[in-house]
């Protein structure tokens, strides 16, 4: 009789345990928008699902996540979260939800793929840095080498500035690009506005965002008005041999570039334009009566 009591104490406990881990592990942890900006603020990293109630694919993206959780904790000593019908998805997915999003020291990059639990993780376990190059007109025409098309391979660089929005919602996915094309070029971006503007003006970049891939010293640009992962990595793989081909040019003169950052100015600014010619109308007229 004891030892039926034991075996069943015993049977007990294990079913106990195994509903605790079912349980345990059957759904992430909901945050909200302030607890999630504070994880992706002061935790290394961050792994987010932005789903949605009634979504079947976020349903499918959310079990995967669930089995892969785990080994994510083990492996990167990530925080593996999901939040539920976010404004915050619109800053990293064109598409909403799901989104699956990884944090690397704040850096966002938007899983693009299927739901496997075994490609999320290599996609996530094989870019724990972000893999955009950050580029300047310090180090552009040394690391490139665009205009000589050397040794350092393919560029696709995006131009940007600070206050553009759609720049902004745009990091997560170029970050995608660079982890699809990481064995294959060079993913860059260049800031138009600041560090990069004597570059930009050497290019002819005005507006923003600007994509324009160098390869063996030639440059294409991508004026595709579709700003999806798919149509970036394969203009770069494929597609840019039906865009039209330019001469990479070599870097501006100080003296090229401030005749070039002047013109900028004033197409950037046409009312000095106004204001000169009323000057000089206002001028002419008074000494014409005077």
């Amino acid at each position: 009789m004891r030892r039926v009591v034991q075996f069943n104490v015993v049977v007990i406990l294990a079913l106990l345990c195994i509903f605790m881990k079912g349980f345990n592990f059957s759904t992430l942890e909901v945050v909200t928008d302030d607890e999630l900006l504070n994880l992706v603020r002061t935790e290394k990293y961050v792994v987010v699902l932005f789903t949605k109630k009634d979504c079947e694919q976020c349903d499918n993206f959310e079990n995967e996540l669930t089995h892969l959780r785990e080994d994510l904790v083990d492996t990167l000593n990530a925080w593996v979260v999901k939040a539920v019908s976010s404004p915050l998805v619109r800053l990293y997915s064109p598409n909403k939800e799901p989104a699956l999003v990884f944090f690397r020291h704040g850096s966002p990059l938007l899983y693009d793929g299927p739901a496997n639990d075994e490609l999320i993780l290599h996609t996530f376990t094989e870019n724990k840095e972000p893999i955009v190059r950050e580029l300047s007109d310090d180090n552009f025409e040394h690391l490139t080498q665009a205009s000589s098309g050397a040794t350092t391979g393919d560029w696709f660089v995006m131009f940007y500035t600070t206050d553009c929005v759609e720049c902004q919602r745009l990091q997560a996915r170029w970050e995608a690009v660079g982890a699809k094309l990481r064995t294959r070029l060079n993913v860059a971006r260049v800031n138009r506005q600041t560090v990069g503007a004597v570059t930009a003006r050497r290019f002819g970049v005005w507006e923003v965002p600007t994509f324009i891939f160098f390869r063996q010293g030639y440059m294409y640009r991508y004026n595709i008005h579709k700003y999806d992962v798919a149509s970036f990595t394969s203009f770069a793989t494929d597609w840019y041999k039906n865009a039209r081909k330019e001469t990479v040019p070599v870097p501006k003169s100080p003296f090229d570039d401030f005749m070039q950052m002047i013109v900028d100015y004033l197409r950037d600014n046409p009312w000095i334009w106004k204001i000169g010619f009323g000057s000089v109308g206002f001028t002419g007229f008074f000494y014409l009566y005077h």
